[in-house]
């Protein structure tokens, strides 16, 4: 009788054992599994997933997760074509449009010289209105397709942020004074320096004054942290939450926007990216900001 229990005993404990073998191997499996997935997703390569278990299900599920990875990596490879010719078109576009646009501008010019009516003369404003809000968007279209393709190169030096701040404030000290804007700026006494592009950066801070010459009404507030986050506030009681969303959109633009292509912001936000760094909107009481981080040791 103690025989034949412990005999019982034995097999049990066996059975056991080879059952937790069984859970760690599929266990293992599992996590090979998503592991392998994790870095398909994350690197462009042409590498399937294997696993070391010989369970049948196990290999099953590694042979379907195969098939889709297969699926999407000639979708990304379709989208990425396409994405490279819609650059390559827009880019041209834009170029072959500077041409008969220049000569609009030179005609318009010449005319403005000779004698016309009170009529003709209004038709030329709207004309040379609309013809300088066409050159600035091919000017745009043009720039925004070169940052996106990142044939305008992109190099990492170390960069004072406080002095690019500050050379790029100054550079708008006309247009402030157009619009009655008389901004505040705060800055830390030491210096903050990140390793950035620095005329990247430069290009950054341009398009996001430019931003609150658009939509302030009459306030600006610039402050730069130690910390590396730089911050526009101004007043724009003519947003909503909705519109401020979509403010990083290509093309999109709000009514109170003066000669808006709708691509600054989109440029800031690759520009920034790429640097490492992250671009957000807020909007609260009215107050639009504009924050930028470059964390440190972003580069």
């Amino acid at each position: 009788m103690m025989v034949w229990l412990w005999s019982v005993i034995g097999i049990l404990v066996l059975v056991i054992l080879g059952l937790l073998l069984k859970i760690h191997m599929l266990r293992k499996a599992a996590k090979e599994i998503g592991e392998a997935f994790a870095d398909r997703l994350a690197s462009d390569t042409n590498t399937l997933i294997d696993i070391s278990c010989r369970d049948r299900q196990m290999r099953r599920l590694a042979e379907t997760v195969n098939g889709q990875l297969r699926r999407l990596r000639a979708q990304r490879h379709r989208f990425r074509r396409g994405d490279t010719e819609l650059k390559n078109a827009v880019t041209n576009i834009s170029h072959d449009l500077r041409t008969p646009l220049t000569a609009i501008c030179g005609y318009l010019d010449l005319l403005e010289k000779e004698e016309k009516s009170e009529a003709v003369e209004r038709y030329i404003g709207i004309l040379r209105n609309r013809s300088e809000l066409m050159r600035l968007l091919t000017e745009e279209l043009f720039r925004y397709s070169v940052v996106l393709s990142g044939e305008d190169g992109m190099s990492r030096e170390p960069v004072i942020l406080n002095n690019v701040l500050e050379e790029s404030i100054a550079a708008f000290y006309t247009a402030f004074g157009e619009r009655g804007i008389a901004p505040g700026v705060r800055m830390p006494e030491e210096k903050v320096v990140r390793r950035l592009d620095a005329p990247a950066l430069s290009r950054v801070f341009s398009n996001l004054l430019q931003n609150a010459v658009k939509y302030s009404e009459g306030d600006l507030e610039i402050i730069l942290c130690g910390t590396g986050e730089i911050t526009f506030s101004n007043t724009a009681s003519g947003l909503d939450e909705i519109q401020v969303g979509r403010l990083f959109d290509r093309f999109f633009t709000v009514e109170s926007a003066r000669k808006s292509t709708g691509l600054g912001l989109a440029i800031a936000r690759s520009l920034v990216e790429r640097m490492g760094g992250s671009i957000w909107a807020e909007y609260k009481d009215n107050k639009l900001s504009i924050c930028i981080l470059f964390e440190e040791g972003n580069g």
